[in-house]
């Protein structure tokens, strides 16, 4: 059993309530029940409704009541997303990493799984990350507990269910990711929620029915974990479970990282199962294929590599035994100083000829930099036709100028790079809220056109 400052922390994480008092006071009219509290909370019925507007009208002095995350908005909780392909990055330790979808790439040996930029979430308080200020912090749960805890789970799921289930693995989740990785399979991760009233029905009917555990037990490693227990607490708060039944597709990817490809909150019939794990399976089978092809070639190579370097010292003990060989062997050495020797010179050549080249540009960028900052013109003066312009890099150093209202969008980029704070030559000048993109079609929109007169704050984005 969780203590009840982890039960507030987790349903704080889970509701998106800020006030901690407000919490508690929903936790106490549930008798500290934190999978009740919950359901209450998102279910929406007529009875957990009527406990939160009694609440909100005894918090209204202290703050607004409710900040709701992606699971609920407005008055009514709002419906669950259609299932889709959602991939996350999730960094071990967990350090948040933020951007945008992208497509998995590079040399997979599930040594580079690398998103094109993906949306992420930080896992640190599954305890296995770094403490404040860089300190190494003590793991909240030790190895042995969570091989332990995964063991207890299984036995009492087969207990509850029967033999006919997905073949969880006894260990924790760290374990069962390794494993995933070393048979080049998804990692099907199953959160149980004992007391929660969809969980029995999910459970006989789909999880636990024929076609679901078979397909899930032919092409993945499947984990589970009870949220009564630490590290399945821990994940669930991680991940964000907003809903139970919750399962959720992951692979390994590098840095200790695991990509989040599906989630799945809420029952669902085995169908439906079904067709989620045949649609993220076919859509990630070419990564699989090509890090278990990855895998063998480089075992191949290394078997190769070794094979060649026994043959080769085989051949110079022979060498070594005659006189013709040796004056072979002194030849095929001056050879090699000599094709040491002309790469030598090419190495240089090269190295000479990219200083030249390098300084071209860099005197090409001076003479350019010095072109756009004439272009420029003076600096107006203030005044309601002038445009305060504030350039952030990414660096953290800030410039500012005025520029006459009826200036170009392109007269800022020259602005930029007159600057020579940036080395590179591909960016983009992105203003936050609202986020607006002023990319090569808009260069030519005067700064009042653009809805940026008479100040405006932009940041330089690299691409």
């Amino acid at each position: 059993m969780v203590d009840v400052a982890d039960k507030l922390a987790y349903f704080q994480a889970i509701t998106g309530l800020q006030d901690a008092d407000l919490c508690r006071e929903i936790l106490d009219a549930h008798s500290w029940d934190l999978e009740l509290a919950i359901s209450s909370f998102t279910s929406g019925n007529q009875t957990s409704s009527s406990t939160v507007t009694a609440l909100r009208s005894e918090s209204e002095s202290r703050e607004p009541l409710i900040n709701r995350t992606e699971s609920a908005s407005g008055s009514g909780p709002a419906p669950p997303p259609a299932p889709g392909l959602a991939w996350r990055l999730v960094t071990l330790p967990f350090s948040v990493i933020s951007g945008s979808l992208g497509l998995i790439s590079g040399a997979v040996g599930f040594g580079l799984w690398a998103a094109g930029g993906v949306l992420s979430y930080s896992l640190g308080m599954v305890g296995l990350g770094s403490g404040l200020g860089g300190e190494s912090s003590a793991r909240l749960v030790s190895v042995s507990g969570v091989a332990s805890e995964a063991a207890d789970f299984v036995e009492a799921f087969e207990r509850e269910y029967g033999n006919r289930r997905p073949n969880f693995v006894a260990e924790g989740f760290m374990d069962a990711l390794q494993r995933s990785r070393n048979s080049f399979k998804l990692l099907f991760v199953y959160l149980h929620s004992p007391d929660h009233p969809d969980t029995p029905g999910f459970c006989e009917q789909s999880l636990c029915s024929e076609p679901v555990s078979a397909f899930v037990n032919e092409n993945f490693v499947a984990w589970g974990g009870s949220i009564r227990a630490s590290e399945g607490f821990k994940m669930s708060n991680s991940l964000k479970a907003s809903r139970f039944p919750f399962c959720a597709l992951v692979m390994p990817a590098t840095n200790e990282r695991i990509a989040l490809l599906q989630q799945v909150e809420g029952p669902k019939s085995p169908e439906e199962m079904l067709a989620i794990l045949q649609r993220v399976l076919e859509e990630s089978g070419p990564v699989l294929v090509a890090a278990r092809l990855d895998a063998e070639e480089r075992r191949s190579n290394m078997r190769l590599r070794e094979e060649q370097d026994a043959a080769y010292r085989a051949a110079l003990e022979a060498d070594q035994a005659r006189e013709r060989q040796m004056r072979e062997e002194q030849e095929r050495l001056e050879r090699e100083a000599a094709e040491a020797e002309r790469k030598r010179k090419e190495e240089e050549e090269a190295n000479e000829r990219a200083a030249r080249e390098a300084a071209e540009k860099e005197a090409a960028r001076a003479r350019l930099r010095q072109e756009k900052a004439l272009s420029l013109g003076a600096e107006p003066e203030k005044g309601p036709d002038a445009t305060q312009v504030l350039v952030r890099f990414p660096s953290g150093e800030r410039k500012g100028r005025r520029f006459q209202s009826t200036a170009t969008i392109q007269s800022i980029y020259d602005y930029v790079d007159s600057l020579g704070c940036l080395e590179a030559d591909d960016y983009s000048l992105v203003s936050n809220f609202p986020r607006v993109v002023y990319g090569p079609e808009m260069r030519t929109l005067s700064l009042k056109e653009a809805g940026l007169h008479p100040q405006a704050s932009l940041f330089v984005e690299l691409h």
